[in-house]
């Protein structure tokens, strides 16, 4: 792969003013049916991103070029599907793998909507799943409004490391940046890649591993803070470099998801529905974990007193380690990842896992932003959701695994949820407080 990448990131590397086309290109390249199952799509994602966050394009461009270059090969591959139906069988490349269109085809049989949403971030399924959706005679409106969201979280998920990377790159780090984002980056890729393995290999050990990988971790973080002191000061000076009058009042807007009053009004909403449904086994989950957490992240910040960074025009009077607004939302999107995949295979899990995780690691970037808190801080929040997370499941599923939630109480939440969120952010507009 190497032998074509390389000379690919060389000439967009001296030729910049092609790295939008490209960037668009392999985005819609990496979404079109059967294509983007032969190209590494992914690292060339990531390596052009990388090229655009060096200073050739600024990041609202790069994840916009993205985010369109994604919605093209939905619409390209939707439309070979409405086109040619079962016909489209016969094309060569299927004719000679019909697994790729099977598993497919299985997937949005069985999850539907849900397929298109999750299937975004499962490589194989990614650019089959909308060709199924138009084969299968998926409305074009239904298809446009989940391609709409899915595109959207997919670009900002494949684009933003590659571009942060990329801008890290081109600045001045101190000495010890490398070995220390290398350290806290290795730990992190062993931990989510143990777990995935294990979880796709269907084992019971998934959650214990998890738990117990997870809470390592954290208590090393805990332990040695101190000595990332320099990773947390270089990158919280990165995005203090990317700060805009704009973009302050939409990160405002976004950390504001992650206040007290709104995790605790969400986390009573799902309880409430949860109690409905009478589904005693995932409301006593929910509670340990979401209780857990906030019980958790209160005694840890009193036990370090860490303080916060100097940045705030009116600084906080309350300690640092760990992230309150990462934790409640790390912990919160994890129990509805956890309970949207209950009774679905293990790739739909995870994939499921990954998308509810991504509104979190929006508010978790959205604190390092506003600069209320250091970039271990929120790291140690979501560490330390994700390990009573994992907990949490292992003590509910001591038997028997949590059975699937019935789709009304889905179709009931998320509307609820969303609207919520809308208010929660309408809320915080116009609300100035942070120094621009």
């Amino acid at each position: 792969m190497s032998q074509w990448l390389d000379p690919l990131t060389a000439w967009l590397g001296t030729h910049p003013q092609w790295l939008g086309l490209a960037i668009f290109l392999i985005a819609c390249i990496e979404c079109l049916t059967i294509v983007g199952l032969l190209i590494p799509g992914v690292v060339l994602l990531f390596a052009v991103a990388a090229l655009a966050g060096g200073g050739a394009l600024e990041l609202w461009p790069t994840l916009l070029l993205g985010y369109a270059g994604g919605l093209l090969g939905d619409a390209l591959s939707y439309a070979l599907g409405r086109r040619f139906h079962q016909d489209i069988r016969r094309l060569p490349f299927l004719r000679q793998h019909p697994e790729w269109l099977a598993q497919a085809e299985f997937y949005f049989q069985r999850y539907g909507v849900a397929s298109l949403l999750v299937g975004r971030f499962i490589g194989p399924l990614r650019p089959m799943l909308p060709t199924v959706a138009g084969m299968l005679d998926m409305p074009l409106l239904r298809f446009i409004a989940v391609s709409l969201l899915a595109a959207a979280a997919w670009a900002v998920a494949y684009l933003l490391p590659g571009w942060l990377t990329g801008a890290a790159l081109r600045l001045p780090l101190p000495d010890g940046f490398w070995w220390q984002a290398g350290l806290l980056g290795g730990a992190l890729t062993a931990l989510l890649g143990l777990t995935a393995q294990t979880s796709l290999r269907e084992r019971r050990a998934a959650a214990p591993l998890a738990a117990a990988l997870s809470a390592t971790l954290l208590l090393a973080l805990f332990v040695g803070w101190r000595h990332f002191a320099v990773l947390d000061q270089a990158l919280l000076e990165l995005l203090q470099g990317l700060r805009s009058l704009e973009l302050d009042a939409w990160m405002a807007q976004l950390t504001r998801l992650g206040d007290v009053t709104v995790q605790l009004g969400a986390a009573l909403l799902l309880g409430l529905l949860l109690l409905a449904a009478r589904q005693w086994r995932a409301l006593l989950f929910a509670t340990l974990c979401l209780g857990g957490s906030a019980l958790a992240n209160q005694a840890l910040k009193l036990l370090f007193a860490r303080p916060r960074p100097d940045i705030l025009l009116q600084p906080l009077d309350s300690f640092s380690l760990p992230s309150g607004h990462s934790s409640a939302a790390f912990a919160f999107c994890l129990v509805l990842g956890v309970l949207a995949g209950r009774g679905a295979l293990a790739r739909i899990r995870l994939g499921w896992l990954l998308l509810a995780s991504l509104p979190a690691i929006a508010i978790a970037i959205s604190r390092i932003y506003l600069g209320v808190h250091w970039p271990t801080d929120v790291l140690a929040g979501a560490l330390l959701a994700g390990s009573i997370c994992a907990l949490s499941l292992l003590l509910v599923q001591r038997h028997t695994p949590l059975p699937a939630l019935g789709q009304l109480l889905w179709w009931t939440l998320a509307p609820l949820l969303l609207l919520g969120a809308l208010l929660a952010v309408h809320s915080a507009a116009g609300s100035v407080l942070y120094r621009y």
